[in-house]
C-alpha cells in the first residue's frame, strides 16, 4: 500500500485540515503526532526509507523503543498538509534505546519534525502507559478563546476545570478528570516537556497559559473533539464574562447527580463551594 492511501495517514490528514479549518493554525502554530501500530506499518513498509540518519531526540522515551510516529514537521503550516502531505509531514522511527529519530518517510523538500517533538513524544510514553496503550494522538493546537481565558482566569487546574465544566453540561462528561494547566514557559525544550508529561499522567487536556493547548486521544476523531469541545466551552465563557459574569450556574450538587446518571468519576478538587 501506497502511504499515502493508509487509512492512518487519512485520518491524521483530515484532522489537519479541520484544525486549520477552525482558524487554529496560524502560520506554523501548532502540531500533531500519532503513535502508529503495527498493522500501519506493516502497510506501508516497502514506502520507508530507512538509510537517513540517527538523530537526537533531546529527551528519553525507553517505554517507545522501536516505535514509529506519524508527525507534523517544524515550520510547516497546517494548512498546506492536506495539498502537500509528504512535504509537510514526516513518519519517524525511534531507536530502540528510545534515544534517537530517524526520519523514514516524508518531508521531502527537507526539514525536521515539529520542534514539539520531545513534548509529544514524552506524552505519547506517559499516555501509553496510563491508558495501556489505548492512547495514540497528541494534539497541540492555538484555539483563541481558551488562550483567552489564561489571561483572565487563575492558572490553577481546578479553577479552569470547574469554569469550563460549568457553561456546557457536557464538558464533566467528555473530561471527567478535568484539565491540567502550566504556567508560562518557554517552549520547544526539555523543561515544558517534562512539566506537560506531568500533567498528562492525569489529565487528557494540558493547557499552556498564553500560548494554547494539548489534548491526548485515542483516534484522530476523540482528540479533535476533544480540543472542539473544550474551546466551544471556552467561547461560551468569554461570552458570559464580556456579559457581566455568571449570574447563575451549575452547583456542585448537579455535578454530583449528573456524575452519578453518567457514571463517571469527577476531579473532587473541582467541585468546591463557591
Amino acid at each position: 500500500m501506497k502511504v499515502l492511501e493508509a487509512k492512518f495517514m487519512q485520518g491524521f490528514i483530515r484532522l489537519a485540515a479541520e484544525g486549520y479549518a477552525k482558524d487554529w493554525h496560524e502560520l506554523n502554530g501548532g502540531n500533531l503526532s500519532y503513535r502508529m501500530k503495527e498493522e500501519d506499518v506493516t502497510a506501508v513498509r516497502d514506502g520507508l526509507n530507512f538509510e537517513q540518519p540517527w538523530l537526537e531526540i533531546g529527551t528519553s522515551v525507553p517505554k517507545l523503543g522501536s516505535e514509529f510516529f506519524l508527525v507534523t514537521g517544524s515550520g510547516k503550516f497546517f494548512g498546506n498538509v492536506e495539498r502537500a502531505p509528504e512535504a509537510n509531514l514526516a513518519i519517524i522511527e525511534i531507536d530502540a534505546q528510545g534515544a534517537k529519530y530517524r526520519i523514514v518517510w516524508g518531508l521531502c523538500e527537507g526539514g525536521y519534525p515539529t520542534s514539539e517533538l520531545p513534548s509529544h513524544l514524552m506524552n505519547h510514553e506517559v499516555k501509553k502507559l496510563a491508558t495501556d496503550g489505548v492512547h495514540r494522538v497528541i494534539y497541540h493546537a492555538h484555539p483563541k478563546n481558551l488562550i483567552a481565558l489564561t489571561f483572565v482566569l487563575p492558572l490553577k487546574d481546578e479553577v479552569f476545570t470547574r469554569e469550563i465544566w460549568e457553561v456546557m453540561t457536557e464538558c464533566p462528561v467528555v473530561f471527567p478528570e478535568g484539565i491540567g494547566v502550566l504556567p508560562w514557559m518557554v517552549c520547544g525544550g526539555r523543561e515544558i516537556a517534562v512539566a506537560t508529561s506531568e500533567l498528562m499522567k492525569k489529565y487528557n487536556i494540558a493547557v499552556w497559559a498564553h500560548h494554547g493547548l494539548f489534548c491526548s486521544g485515542a483516534d484522530f476523531d476523540r482528540t479533535f473533539g476533544l480540543m472542539h469541545t473544550v474551546e466551544k466551552a471556552a467561547a461560551i465563557l468569554v461570552k458570559v464574562l464580556s456579559m457581566g459574569g455568571k449570574r447563575q450556574s451549575i452547583t456542585v450538587e448537579n455535578f454530583r447527580d449528573l456524575a452519578a446518571e453518567f457514571n463517571v468519576t469527577l476531579e473532587e478538587k473541582a467541585l468546591y463551594e463557591k
